[in-house]
């Protein structure tokens, strides 16, 4: 499997990034965007460059790659609707548009939120954008899966790159192992992501079947984990 990788340097795409470096099915990975991940792996590749959406340079190759892991996001706060539209919305259809031209069978996983408007017409801004973008996603003619996953652990060292959401991970963490036992369909683990992001992008596999759900909350996620533990 040959896999680009939007969103490297952060929590979540850094999680993503560890479970394709160590899965034996990924046999390369492209990491696109705006700074290097410091990163160094027979399997990965970078493109560093301004636009992240710019994929000019890579024409003839996009029909090689069998899956797009889009984890790059930023948080809305202090935004108003047009500048975070900019990120959430422009940017990920200007990647996933000629990814479904390039190749119809083409898995495109991208990371959305939990409490996402699927109306794309409510009164929260970021989740009307989102709700948005991911009809859109599922609109286009390739495999899309919309990551809804909640409440996320960073694991093996993947902390947020966002300071507050930082602060909070720290004043979490006793609380992980309580909502494990109590809540376990509302959280699940930047593990797990990774993991999942290959199972749906794998053909033949049960996360990947016509009746899988193309829209994963964390009890989804978790599962689709697991079989590729």
């Amino acid at each position: 499997m040959n896999v680009i990788l939007y969103g490297g340097t952060g929590m979540i795409g850094r999680g993503v990034l560890r479970a394709c470096l160590r899965d034996d099915s990924v046999t390369r990975v492209l990491a696109i965007g705006r700074t290097s991940l410091g990163v160094s792996h027979p399997k990965l590749r970078e493109l560093v460059q301004a636009d992240p959406a710019d994929l000019s340079a890579l024409t003839d190759e996009l029909p090689d790659y069998d899956a797009c892991f889009f984890c790059l996001g930023v948080s809305s706060v202090g935004k108003k609707e047009e500048e975070y539209r900019r990120v959430t919305y422009d940017l990920t259809l200007a990647v996933a548009r000629p990814l479904a031209a390039a190749n119809p069978d083409l898995t495109f996983a991208y990371v959305t939120g939990a409490g996402t408007d699927s109306t794309g017409s409510g009164r929260v801004m970021w989740a009307r954008v989102k709700g948005r973008t991911e009809n859109d996603l599922l609109a286009l003619p390739f495999h899309a899966y919309m990551f809804r996953p909640g409440i996320v652990q960073p694991v093996s060292g993947m902390p947020s790159k966002t300071r507050l959401y930082r602060a909070g991970y720290v004043l979490a963490a006793p609380l992980f192992p309580l909502l494990r036992r109590f809540a376990p369909n509302h959280l699940t683990t930047t593990d797990a992501i990774g993991r999942a992001m290959i199972a749906v992008a794998t053909p033949g596999s049960e996360a990947s079947a016509p009746t899988a759900p193309r829209i994963l909350r964390p009890r989804d996620i978790n599962h689709a984990g697991r079989t590729r533990s």
